[in-house]
């Protein structure tokens, strides 16, 4: 018996999107399947909208690769279909004559990864360009940019649909098994519950994704990891920013610290800071801005009290716990676990907007591969 349809794409954020416009694109058929009410409530739209340029992430890593093409893809992408976006271009700031230290450390990084635009400039000629930063010294990322990721968000999902591909919401995968036949069997609750057969399925869950993967029986356990959960909170500012480009202090083991970044409009926010929780939870705690005014005015001691507003929060889909080394992407296709069709994305955070394209491709290619264990 012929599968029921032939691609499943579980989950309807960014990375979900891009992967079924890809394979819609490629003549495959395409159904997207969301719990949510709709395309890009989670992560894809609860981070700081900034495409990244590939700076920080160890050489040869999926992240790295993913994020430098995705780049280049995502500018090309964003022109030809008008979607809003800026190359603002960002500083990565040193406080101290110790941080400067490391900024060489950073660009070297940069330059094994390919990134070949950073340039160093001291704090007088930082000043010079933002006139409210202080800062001993900084590397300038010209191609770093900003997005309105929902457009973007809307045109994949225009881009999947005009191509076959159909999107259901409030539909939440519950269960499935992989068939002797090499089919997958799902099952889903919701609004109207169903069951169907699919002959690939890519699991793009973000946050949920290792405990969606252990609801699909068939896998070797042992290829899916455990998830963390790490909150950032977000405050604007009030008021006009004095800033014109991306204001970033020196990283720290979670993440990028607590830094400046614009949106379309020119409205200011900082953010996101460092919270492990154990479940998903977007509340805001007030009360955390005071951590923030100490941070930000590392970088911009003329901060104002009293002008910073909670914002929002986001939570990145980790897949290693407080004090472990970032972990790097996960793709894991046939050619890991050994199941013919099936993807499931691990950890997909920061850089997973600015890679989204790069995933897709890499994505589908995963699928080719042939079912090998490693």
């Amino acid at each position: 018996m012929a599968a029921d349809i032939d691609c499943v794409v579980l989950g309807a954020g960014v990375v979900g999107l891009a992967v079924a416009r890809e394979l819609a694109l490629a003549g495959r058929e395409v159904l997207v399947v969301e719990a949510s009410e709709a395309i890009g409530t989670g992560t894809s739209s609860r981070n700081s909208e900034v495409i990244h340029a590939g700076i920080y992430y160890p050489q040869n890593s999926l992240k790295a690769r993913l994020c430098v093409e995705g780049k280049q893809l995502l500018y090309e992408y964003c022109s030809e279909r008008g979607i809003p976006h800026k190359r603002l271009g960002k500083l990565i700031v040193a406080a101290s004559p110790e941080q400067s230290a490391q900024l060489e450390q950073i660009a070297q990084r940069a330059r094994l990864n390919g990134v070949d635009d950073l340039y160093r400039i001291s704090g007088a000629e930082a000043r010079q360009l933002e006139p409210a930063l202080v800062c001993d010294a900084a590397l300038v990322s010209p191609s770093t940019g900003i997005i309105d990721s929902h457009a973007l968000m809307l045109s994949l999902q225009g881009d999947a649909e005009n191509h076959g591909a159909q999107c259901v919401f409030h539909t939440r995968f519950s269960q499935g098994e992989v068939l002797e036949t090499g089919e997958f069997l799902l099952q889903f609750e919701g609004d109207e519950p169903m069951e169907l057969t699919a002959n690939c399925v890519i699991n793009a869950t973000g946050l949920s994704a290792p405990s969606v993967a252990r609801k699909l029986r068939g896998q070797p356990a042992e290829h899916i990891p455990q998830a963390y959960f790490c909150k950032g909170s977000y405050f604007t500012l009030s008021g006009r920013s004095p800033f014109s480009r991306l204001i970033y202090p020196m990283p720290d083991s979670a993440g990028l610290g607590v830094h400046l970044t614009l949106d379309l409009g020119g409205q200011a926010k900082f953010g996101p800071d460092t919270e492990w929780i154990d479940r998903e939870d977007y509340t805001l705690d007030a009360s955390r801005a005071d951590s923030f005014y100490d941070a930000v005015r590392r970088y911009w001691p003329a901060l104002p009290d009293g002008a910073l507003n909670p914002g929002y929060t986001g939570i990145r889909p980790k897949i290693v716990g407080p004090g472990s080394p970032a972990a790097d992407f996960v793709i894991a296709g046939p050619a890991t676990h050994g199941i013919a069709g099936l993807v499931n994305l691990f950890g997909i955070e920061s850089p997973g907007l600015t890679a989204c394209l790069a995933l897709a491709r890499t994505t589908h290619n995963a699928l080719a591969q042939p079912p090998h264990l490693t």
